[in-house]
C-alpha cells in the first residue's frame, strides 16, 4: 500500500500550495513518546500562525511551531488569504494497542513498491 505524508498537501486547482503541517519526527503513528514538533508552513510568507487542537482555537497562537505536550488532533493556519487550514495530524499519548504489545512505525512520506524502507519497532 501507499503510504501518503501527513502535513503535505497537493497543489490547489489555482496552483497555489495550501497550509501544510510538518511533523517532526517523521514516523507515524504519531506518539507523544518522541516529543512531537509541530510546524505550520503556508504558500508564501505569514506573519501569523493560527492553531487548532480537536476542531478549536488553541493558545499557540502566533507561533510557527512548537513541541506537543498533549494528544489530540493538531491542525494549524497561517494569516496568508487562500492558505486554507492544513490537513490534521494526531497525536497520541500511548500506543494504539493493548499494553505490552509493540508499536511498528512507518516513514511519514509516499512509499511506492520496491523502495527500500526503514520501520521502527517501539515497545
Amino acid at each position: 500500500p501507499t503510504l501518503g505524508l501527513a502535513g503535505w498537501c497537493p497543489l490547489s486547482p489555482t496552483g497555489a500550495q495550501t497550509t501544510q503541517l510538518l511533523v517532526e519526527p517523521p514516523w507515524r503513528p504519531v506518539v507523544l513518546w518522541d516529543r512531537v514538533n509541530l510546524t505550520c508552513q503556508g504558500s508564501g510568507t505569514a506573519s501569523a500562525t493560527t492553531w487548532y487542537k480537536d476542531m478549536q482555537r488553541w493558545g499557540q497562537e502566533g507561533v510557527s511551531s512548537f513541541t506537543v505536550t498533549k494528544s489530540g488532533t493538531y491542525t494549524c493556519q497561517t494569516d496568508r488569504p487562500g492558505s486554507g487550514r492544513s490537513p490534521p495530524v494526531n497525536v497520541s499519548d500511548a500506543p494504539l494497542c493493548p499494553p505490552h504489545q509493540v508499536v511498528l512505525q512507518v516513514p511519514a512520506r509516499a512509499l511506492l513498491e520496491g523502495d527500500t524502507v526503514t520501520l521502527r519497532c517501539r515497545y
